[in-house]
């Protein structure tokens, strides 16, 4: 069992943690709210000046802190280009498109594996006393790697969940350009009109096709642009789509056509994961069940039927 000096500390250290984590959240739906505000003001999307003038106190410090994470990150970064390449490719998959976005990433990894075994240390310190204890140097070098670890697990899960959004809404996207190229459009402007669709119902796949047609209205070649969509979506479907564009494009064959076979094919393939699914879900209800269902089921089925042959073994056990 646990002593009480160590509840408390771990007690402290996920409420400092919750405290960042609402802190961080705040600042981020405020820098939002004030975005959306300043675009329905003016009319025009207005960019953060270097200074801080007009800022709020929140904002200044958000923007500070991120600066100090940044500069961890240029002390952190690795000095070799492959794993530099390699974390920028999965910030790409995850969504995190920014400049600066893998020297935050590393700085964050320096600054988590500082923050968490000083919050050990200072929960433990208040807790003893300032007496040293024997169980603090496995928790701290626990904290440690939890922290350092900490920014890969979370853009591990960003990458996950914005794969299968962009999976949910890639079909509806599909079925979407198909009506818009057999009514007559172009491909350029099919693109366009499911972009614009999608920017309400589907922002992963929204932002992905307004990179497309960017990359379109620069200058870059249809087929570059759409192995570039592939690269930084990174799912078997949209290579698919791509290759089947790509080809479309080559040999001069009917894009509805080509795209209506996809579509039924792609439709066919999201019933195919969904009985998958289905079929899945009884094997992952067994442990739930044999863990918290079935003692349940026990103790209000048999507790009874127990107690009254405890009562009767003892009476006889009396006599």
């Amino acid at each position: 069992m646990f002593d009480m000096p160590f509840m408390i500390s771990a007690l402290v250290f996920m409420g400092v943690l919750l405290f960042i984590t609402a802190t961080y959240s705040l600042v981020k739906t405020s820098e939002e709210h004030r975005h959306v505000i300043r675009k329905l003001k003016f009319g025009i999307l207005t960019r953060t000046n270097p200074d801080d003038t007009g800022l709020s106190v929140m904002e200044r410090l958000g923007k500070h802190f991120i600066g100090g994470i940044t500069r961890l990150g240029d002390l952190a970064r690795p000095k070799g280009e492959n794993e530099a390449s390699r974390i920028e490719r999965d910030l790409w998959h995850a969504g995190f498109r920014a400049k600066n976005a893998t020297i935050f990433y590393f700085g964050a990894k320096v600054f988590l594996a500082i923050l968490l075994p000083s919050l050990v240390i200072v929960s433990q310190a208040y807790a003893y006393r300032i007496k040293v204890a024997v169980l603090i140097v496995p928790i701290i070098v626990i904290s440690f790697f939890i922290g350092f670890y900490l920014p890969d697990l979370y853009m591990r899960f960003r990458v996950r969940r914005r794969k299968r959004r962009i999976l949910e809404g890639f079909p509806d996207a599909l079925d979407l350009m198909v009506v818009c190229v057999e009514a007559g459009m172009g491909l350029d402007q099919a693109l366009n009109r499911v972009t614009e669709e999608m920017k309400m119902t589907n922002k992963p796949l929204y932002e992905e096709f307004r990179q497309l047609i960017l990359e379109l209205r620069a200058g870059k070649s249809r087929r570059d642009a759409l192995r570039s969509l592939a690269q930084r979506m990174d799912l078997e479907d949209v290579n698919s789509l791509v290759t089947l564009l790509i080809q479309t494009d080559r040999f001069g064959t009917s894009i509805a056509q080509a795209l209506r076979v996809h579509s039924d094919g792609m439709r066919t393939r999201r019933h195919q994961r969904a009985e998958e699914m289905a079929a899945k879900l009884p094997v992952k209800l067994l442990f739930p069940l044999i863990m918290f269902v079935f003692p349940s089921l026990f103790v209000a089925i048999l507790g009874p039927t127990l107690i009254q042959v405890f009562r009767l073994w003892s009476g006889w056990s009396a006599h």
